[in-house]
């Protein structure tokens, strides 16, 4: 096999997205294999949109027919475990939108089937993993180019809705639709780039507004601290209603600090000297120098760097590299595998603050179900009521 044949599921913002890529040929060693709606209603209208690809209004059919050695599944949350089996069972590689799924219990499901059928590629569409300014964060990082992480803060305030988009749909913004609001919607890459550089947490305790500046059930705001049991903390801010919104991420270090703003600038600050040492070692007539602002420049060197990340060239890349690890084994920039961890995050922050109190990770996936199923009955009663 020279090129892997796509087979899209859910043609709605992404799916459509994903195939006007593939169509215009801007993916490496890939081509669309067939298509699948969810309604009978859509296919002439997908016939027409990509003439000449077979289209489908069942995505088991799709995966019976042969058209495809591969799906990438752009569906509603609660459905992606379900058709990620399916893929799998029926010995297609499966490349999986965020988030994973709503239950971690769920994910770590499909997780045990991948492990099953080694010779499948099993991928997560966390296209921010390709982005340049955050490969060199991580590779910072890992190479110990700013010590032992002591803290890290995000916040990404940058994805202001007006009510019109929540009213669109009635499934979306909701409990048993969506599965939550900008935990699951707006904010899974930043939450898995959170732990992809920092690592996840053991223990979560959080704040969340509902309908807080907008007429919904789910999540509109959010704080989340993560103790990571070392004595280092995180904290992730994030809402959909803030117009001038910041996006803002501030990683600080035992030798140094990252500093990363609207996701286009890293500056770098690292020590000469780590802090434990100068702590150890400073005498304190040296103290009032160094903390001047001419003493400063002798403390640590600064490196500025600026990215620029065009629309669509994240979602290329990790369609390229989902194609080239089918074709010659190419490592996954997102396997599959990872995708729990996401939505462990999510779920421990959403149970924090259900119970109002902190939670340690993973969580009681049971008592999670619960949970939500009780958030999902409310949900139905407030609609009834209304």
């Amino acid at each position: 096999m020279t090129t892997v044949r796509l087979g899209i599921i859910g043609l709605g913002v992404q799916g459509s997205a994903y195939a006007d890529l593939i169509a215009k040929n801007k993916i490496k060693n890939m081509e669309i294999g067939a298509l699948c709606v969810h309604r009978s209603s859509k296919v002439k209208e997908a016939e027409r949109r990509f003439p000449g690809i077979p289209v489908f209004d069942n995505y088991v059919a799709m995966m019976k027919s042969g058209e495809v050695d591969a799906v990438v599944i752009c569906v509603p949350h609660y459905l992606h475990p379900e058709i990620a089996m399916q893929g799998l069972n029926h010995d297609l590689h499966v490349l999986l939108e965020k988030p994973a799924a709503i239950h971690a219990k769920h994910i770590k499901e499909v997780n045990k089937l991948a492990t099953n059928k080694p010779s499948l590629t099993f991928a997560m569409m966390y296209n921010q993993r390709t982005n340049e300014l955050y490969q060199k964060v991580k590779e910072v990082i890992d190479n110990d180019g700013i010590g032992p992480i002591r803290r890290a803060n995000w916040m990404i305030t940058t994805w202001w809705r007006p009510q019109a988009y929540y009213d669109q749909s009635s499934w979306r913004a909701t409990w048993e639709g969506e599965g939550g609001g900008v935990l699951v919607n707006q904010a899974p890459h930043q939450l898995d780039l959170f732990q992809w550089l920092c690592g996840m947490p053991k223990k979560v305790f959080a704040t969340i507004q509902y309908g807080y500046q907008r007429d919904i059930t789910v999540d509109d705001d959010v704080t989340a601290i993560f103790d990571y049991g070392n004595g280092a903390t995180g904290i992730f801010t994030t809402c959909t209603h803030d117009i001038i919104g910041t996006d803002r991420l501030e990683i600080m270090g035992d030798k140094g600090k990252m500093i990363v703003e609207d996701s286009k600038k890293l500056t770098i600050k690292r020590l000469h000297q780590s802090e434990s040492t100068l702590s150890d070692t400073l005498a304190m007539q040296d103290l009032k120098e160094l903390i001047t602002q001419q003493g400063s420049a002798q403390m640590y060197e600064e490196e500025v760097l600026e990215f620029n990340s065009v629309w669509g060239e994240q979602h290329t890349a990790l369609l390229e590299n989902f194609a080239a690890n089918i074709l010659d084994g190419t490592p996954l920039l997102a396997p599959g595998k990872e995708g729990v961890h996401a939505v462990e995050l999510t779920n421990a922050i959403y149970l924090s603050s259900w119970l109002a109190e902190e939670v340690t990770v993973p969580v009681d996936e049971n008592l999670f179900e619960v949970e939500l199923s009780k958030k999902i009955a409310e949900e139905k009663r407030q609609s009834f009521s209304d």
